[in-house]
């Protein structure tokens, strides 16, 4: 049966961050995709230039209304990311709403994009020393309303040593009795030496798609997402460096990922990233 996702993010003309970066991965693997660009650059601000337009609250409704006078706004899941100021993400909160109520099981995916390399938007900040920390912040997660929440990276301690980020999951069930039960992974993923742009986008697509085929398994659904973040991003480290030369950092133009060359890793990962359940 068709899946279909509503993706509201950035777009680029060059290179892959939000909308290119989630929709051909997502179109691989079997969903239809329908997009609106929250911006439209020539490229990400990672480059020296960029050049564009943003998209307005207005112009949010007004896409959505002729989706919605056509009668084919109807969405298995709305997948969100970067999202500029408040009144366009008060129109996103509408409009999921207003599929929400269309479609109960309607499945709201969101990226964040609370920040990078020790920074982060504050929005939210709550310290977390220690594991246990981590599981009652994902806890807290879950009583906002999210089945399930994945941590990609933090500084947690791992245990294979300083070249690895900890990531974590937690998803919610509904047993047959209504009761609740709880499922949480750990992972041990690899540092690159690089500052690459759409690996969260990527990210957050890739989730989408294996939990949807793997609903109640966050293992293996985790395994495949971060095993195809780890193809696509050892392919574009790779290509980069050869075309850097010897001695030199990659600039951004090199570093934007190869997306179409990783498309069998995309539909079928080799795992290589396991995931550990810890309770």
């Amino acid at each position: 049966m068709e899946c279909r996702v509503l993706s509201i993010q950035s777009h680029v003309v060059r290179g892959y961050v939000g909308n290119k970066s989630a929709s051909f991965p997502l179109q691989l693997l079997g969903f239809e995709v329908d997009s609106i660009n929250s911006v439209q650059f020539s490229n990400h601000t990672g480059y020296s230039h960029w050049k564009g337009q943003v998209l307005t609250a207005d112009e949010l409704h007004v896409l959505y209304e002729g989706i919605k006078l056509n009668n084919v706004h109807h969405y298995d899941y709305v997948l969100t990311g970067y999202t500029r100021d408040t009144s366009f993400l008060e129109m996103v909160v509408d409009i999921v709403q207003e599929l929400k109520r269309a479609n109960p099981n309607l499945v709201y995916v969101c990226d964040p994009v609370l920040g990078d390399h020790g920074s982060m938007v504050r929005l939210l900040i709550i310290r977390v020393p220690c594991c246990m920390c981590v599981h009652a912040v994902m806890d807290l997660l879950h009583a906002m309303g999210p089945d399930t929440v994945v941590i990609t990276s933090s500084d947690l301690p791992s245990r294979l040593g300083d070249r690895f980020l900890v990531s974590l999951g937690s998803q919610r069930h509904v047993r047959p009795d209504g009761s609740r039960t709880t499922q949480r992974v750990r992972l041990e993923v690899p540092k690159v030496d690089a500052v690459f742009v759409g690996t969260g986008d990527l990210f957050a697509a890739m989730l989408l798609a294996w939990t949807h085929h793997y609903p109640t398994d966050l293992k293996t659904a985790c395994e495949k997402t971060f095993s195809v973040m780890h193809h696509v991003i050892q392919r574009t480290i790779s290509y980069a460096h050869e075309l850097a030369g010897p001695g030199r950092r990659p600039s951004p133009p090199q570093l934007e990922l190869r997306m179409v060359q990783s498309k069998a890793d995309i539909e079928d990962p080799a795992i290589v990233t396991e995931a550990t359940v810890i309770s």
